[in-house]
């Protein structure tokens, strides 16, 4: 859960009417024993840091605060990236009633509730009301239908945050009503003032205590670009040190504050990348004793194990693929156990799939393949959809010849027929080239004789090996030349093709299961 929900609400759900301004107090009032990260939340947009491709003269996010046209929007960014202090700036800057709910806890009775006082407001001549809703992502389908009409007619001026990608987590007429303002992780430098003013500012530490360099970043190290978690480690260290009745905060005090050991990365700051990038050549490599030492050093610097997570899962295609196509479910039920269990008991489901993937079989093939079938797209090659494939379930269909001729493989002992399945001017290209390693070897000896039938090419005879002749077009054009890629990840069409693996069994071996 982003901590960014815990506020109170403006005012209470379903109230029958509510002056101007209701619930603004209630809502950006701040006693002195508010954690650390509330007391820091900044007074004014011009203390908001981080977003300065949100803060250009005239942008929706100034218009936003400064109560200019009554835009609705959607934040959406990761916790602690500012999306609650946007929030809090709106309330404070506009003489609009302010309504703040969290999706956690509300509901359609709750939201019906406050746009029915926001319309007699409006009819009234009161002022505009305007709704935030926190973790609107939770909220179901019917939940944010209920907002629509509202929304359209600009009753309400909705403010809605959210951790998850919108497009899809939020209903796509919803979307549309509304300006979707991405926030970014604020990065190193940014964590890093906002902890030097919080040291010495009247609302934080009020220069009661001192921060060591070290300590200052071990603290933005930790952080990963969430403000929030490095003010509340700040404050958990300045507990620490006032009860051992010290001035400074150092290193030693700040590791035990969050238990959390400093690991050394580089000052230029390059390290995050510089180790992520050795984690996923040292599993390319298949050195699994190399890959479990840097996700050693990426878990206890504090790296967040999502990011981690997801590296893995896209390894899976981009390295592993067909050559052991259980290495996807691998990482991917790795990363719903870094969601469902959380660290530090997740790190053993990291390990196990980092070794899983760091021994398992390479091929990239699969990178190679959609990267070729790409650049032909964008190419501008691809013509109209063959009649025989179009879609003919709606009335008129047949009368267009929508799937006039097409042959249903099923019907075919073998389960494959010969049909013309790409446009006319892809017709015997081959985009996927399998490798000779692990699972891929017997898609090798199969693909070969799926697509002859395919394509209606005469076989081989028995035993006999190499493509028949006009069989497959280069996507490279490179004159029998296959599609790779270097060592960065672009695509190099210079590489040779690898020989077709030897084909026997003849067309009865297509239906035959990976071994």
């Amino acid at each position: 859960m982003d901590s960014d929900a815990l506020f109170p609400l403006g005012e209470p759900t379903g109230a029958p009417s509510a002056p101007a301004g209701a619930g603004v107090d209630v809502f950006t009032t701040v006693g002195t024993d508010a954690p650390l990260p509330v007391r820091m939340r900044p007074a004014s947009i011009e203390e908001l840091v981080g977003q300065e491709h949100l803060l250009a003269p005239g942008a929706p996010l100034r218009q936003l605060v400064g109560g200019g046209a009554p835009l609705s929007v959607i934040l959406w960014g990761p916790p602690g990236s500012g999306k609650t202090t946007i929030a809090h700036l709106v309330a404070r800057a506009t003489d609009r009633r302010f309504v703040a709910m969290s999706a956690l806890s509300a509901g359609v009775k709750d939201v019906r509730a406050v746009i029915d006082t926001a319309r007699r407001q409006r009819r009234s001549g009161g002022p505009q009301t305007v709704l935030f809703i926190d973790e609107v992502h939770r909220f179901s389908k019917t939940q944010q239908d209920s907002l629509l009409a509202a929304v359209e007619d600009r009753t309400v001026t909705l403010l809605a945050a959210t951790t998850e990608n919108p497009y899809f987590s939020v209903i796509s007429p919803l979307l549309s009503r509304c300006v979707l303002l991405t926030l970014q992780p604020l990065d190193d430098a940014a964590v890093r003032g906002l902890l030097r003013r919080a040291v010495t500012d009247e609302r934080g530490l009020a220069g009661a205590l001192t921060l060591a360099s070290e300590a200052e970043d071990h603290l933005v190290r930790l952080a990963g670009g969430d403000v929030r978690k490095a003010l509340t480690a700040l404050e958990a260290a300045a507990a620490s040190a006032t009860a051992l009745g010290a001035d400074r905060i150092d290193l030693a005090t700040a590791e035990q504050a969050v238990d959390v050991a400093a690991v050394r990365y580089d000052r230029a700051g390059d390290a995050h990348y510089d180790v992520t990038s050795a984690f996923i050549k040292s599993m390319r490599g298949s050195d699994v004793d190399a890959a479990l030492h840097w996700l050693a050093r990426m878990l206890v610097a504090g790296e967040d194990a999502r990011f981690i997570a997801r590296r893995l899962v896209i390894f899976a295609s981009e390295d592993v693929g067909m050559a052991d196509p259980s290495a996807l479910s691998v990482a991917t039920a790795t990363a719903h156990a870094v969601e469902y269990v959380g660290l530090p008991e997740v790190q053993l489901n990291l390990a196990q799939a980092v070794i899983h993937l760091a021994t398992a079989p390479k091929s990239n093939s699969a990178t190679v393949a959609i990267g070729a079938a790409i650049g032909d797209v964008r190419a501008g090659r691809g013509g109209p959809v063959p009649r025989g494939l179009r879609d003919a379930h709606y009335a008129g269909a047949r009368g267009l010849g929508h799937g006039t001729g097409y042959r249903y493989p099923h019907d075919d002992h073998r389960g494959v027929v010969t049909q013309q399945y790409v446009p006319d001017d892809l017709v015997g290209t081959d985009y996927y080239r399998p490798g000779g390693h692990g699972a891929e070897r017997s898609v090798a000896t199969r693909l070969p004789l799926l697509r002859r039938i395919v394509r209606g090419l005469p076989q081989p005879a028995p035993g006999a090996g190499g493509v028949a002749p006009g069989e497959g077009r280069d996507p490279s054009g490179s004159g029998g030349r296959s599609a790779t890629r270097d060592r960065s990840g672009a695509i190099d069409r210079s590489g040779a093709v690898a020989a077709d693996a030897a084909e026997e069994g003849g067309a009865d071996a297509v239906g035959e299961g990976q071994q």
